[in-house]
């Protein structure tokens, strides 16, 4: 699809897409707002790719969606500092002028501000180089052209602070390699990790190349201060054409966002979310049942904490990390395991209600 084209209408993908931004910010907001408000009163939503505002077939994108929910909240209304930035001109103007129309905006403290330019190096300066106040930002450009390494951590450097940001893998993919958008792939995997990366790809299956892209992906952004990066996968017939990538430096963002991606997954295997959305999952059911993920982690949890006593909430913290587990994934596995006797529970379940594993519930395992 061509740049021109993107936002004739909202597809299924980009629905997918702006729901999980969207679901975010008001959980991050209710989160953030009690401890942001004791301190400057302020929390920022940041889009630097904003695009016009509305696709050609009249629905909002998510900086409007952002702002009407805004709108609603008395809270958020008096806190919510918005800033969009959009390189085209007129889809600055057009997002302008969107924003304007929306119902009740006059009811924002702080006037939302729209910018248009090209974001590169300047863009890095300002954020590594200025104290954010608490932000979630999304960078959501076409291809990869002003997306970087220095602008993510400068995103998230600062308390209260998370970032979501497109990750285009089906261009990456074939840019890796490409001398002529070299600068833009040292930008985003860092010089010599791209470097080390062409080498690493040379003869892999696609399946290979996509796991080691984006697991080096992963590797910079923690390096940078990210310790938390989660990716969701979309896809078109079998290949992954894009992700979106979450990345915090706090294990509650990484837990309220793995809990979205989950519901957002178009398919599960055994309770155990994909983290993709894929239209042939539907239609091809019997690709997403064979991997058996949830008794792998059953098998495997117990040799992982060996000799250890932990309770439930420790146990998915410390364990949760790089794993498409959520918490009830830790709870039905550890229920299970009590009653097979592999792991000793305090209280055990004679003394708890019936299926339940609180987060309080103390775990030895043998």
């Amino acid at each position: 699809m061509a740049n021109t084209d993107f936002f004739d209408e909202q597809l299924d993908q980009s629905d997918t897409k702006a729901r999980i931004v969207q679901k975010y910010f008001y959980a991050w907001a209710k989160v953030i707002g009690p401890t942001a408000q004791a301190r400057e009163g302020k929390i920022a939503y940041i889009d630097l790719f904003a695009g016009p505002g509305r696709y050609k077939d009249g629905a909002a994108s998510t900086p409007l969606l952002v702002l009407q929910h805004a709108v609603a909240d008395a809270t958020l209304c008096k806190m919510l500092v918005a800033l969009f930035n959009d390189a085209d001109q007129n889809h600055s103007a057009t997002l302008q002028t969107e924003i304007a129309k929306l119902a009740g905006i006059e009811k924002l403290k702080y006037p939302p501000q729209v910018n248009c330019g090209e974001i590169g190096k300047d863009a890095e300066k300002y954020f590594n180089e200025t104290r954010l106040i608490p932000s979630f930002s999304f960078v959501d450009p076409f291809g990869y052209k002003g997306l970087s390494l220095k602008i993510v951590n400068g995103m998230i450097k600062d308390w209260g602070c998370d970032c979501v940001f497109f990750f285009n893998y089906g261009r990456i993919n074939a840019g890796i390699s490409n001398p002529k958008v070299e600068t833009h792939m040292d930008a985003l995997f860092g010089a010599e990790r791209a470097a080390n990366l062409r080498t690493a790809l040379k003869g892999r299956s696609p399946d290979d190349r996509e796991a080691l892209i984006l697991e080096e992906l992963s590797q910079a952004i923690k390096e940078m201060g990210g310790t938390y990066v989660l990716p969701f996968r979309f896809k078109r017939g079998k290949r992954t054409s894009h992700s979106i990538v979450f990345v915090s430096k706090s294990f509650k963002g990484y837990e309220i966002m793995k809990d979205i991606m989950a519901g957002e997954s178009s398919s599960d295997d055994q309770g155990v979310a994909s983290f993709t959305y894929s239209p042939a999952d539907a239609s091809m059911p019997l690709l997403f049942s064979l991997a058996q993920p949830f008794d792998a982690f059953k098998k495997k949890l117990p040799i992982d904490l060996a000799g250890q006593t932990l309770t439930m909430r420790e146990i998915y913290e410390d364990h949760s990390m790089d794993t498409p587990y959520v918490s009830k994934n830790y709870k039905q596995a550890l229920r299970e395991l009590e009653a097979e006797g592999t792991i000793i529970a305090d209280p055990p379940m004679a003394k708890r209600p019936k299926n339940t594993f609180a987060n309080h519930v103390r775990v030895t395992f043998k």
